[in-house]
């Protein structure tokens, strides 16, 4: 084989091997000198179906399991990732939940009944309350403009993904501060 392919020959065999046959006598060939270079070396068994499952947890136990998010260091990417899926469920849930219920106690669940709520809660609670719906909503706002400018070519660099992040950590701090005391 090493010798066919220093001299080139290599491809013109290969073709003459499979090209179509010219006469009789040669296509009759053909199919058995394809048989005798394409002959596999794996042997197969016949089982009958019962034993199906019982191979499958014979061939999982000698996979080699998949690397877990917890054995790596973390890393700003992948935690930011996290969190943005996170928070986007968690601003989801809400809304959907505060629309339901607004939609289904129009009498106990509406405007004036959730203003009235909330003046009377604590000054402290309030702001509770603000911060911990104003940090998801930042942070998601934020890193979403950061994933439209990954999706325009700009901070795909391992630098740019870090400083990006860490733009988007900063701007929740001060988008948490202002949507929970400013307002």
């Amino acid at each position: 084989m090493l010798s066919t392919r220093a001299v080139g020959l290599g491809p013109s065999l290969r073709q003459a091997a499979f090209a179509p046959a010219r006469t009789h006598a040669l296509a009759l060939s053909r199919p058995a000198i394809r048989m005798a270079l394409t002959k596999r070396a794996i042997q197969t068994e016949s089982h009958p179906p019962s034993a199906a499952m019982e191979i499958l947890n014979k061939q999982r136990l000698k996979r080699p399991s998949s690397p877990h998010f917890t054995i790596y260091e973390p890393q700003l990417t992948w935690i930011g990732s996290i969190f943005n899926r996170a928070t986007g469920g968690a601003l989801s849930a809400l809304l959907y939940s505060f629309s339901l219920a607004y939609l289904f106690f129009p009498g106990t669940f509406d405007s004036a009944h959730i203003i009235e709520f909330v003046a009377g809660l604590p000054e402290g609670v309030k702001y509770a309350g603000k911060a911990l719906l104003a940090a998801p909503f930042a942070f998601h706002s934020f890193n979403g403009i950061r994933h439209l400018l990954w999706d325009s070519g700009k901070f795909l660099t391992l630098k740019g993904a870090y400083s990006s992040g860490y733009a988007v950590l900063g701007a929740t701090a001060v988008g948490t501060a202002y949507l929970a005391f400013a307002m």
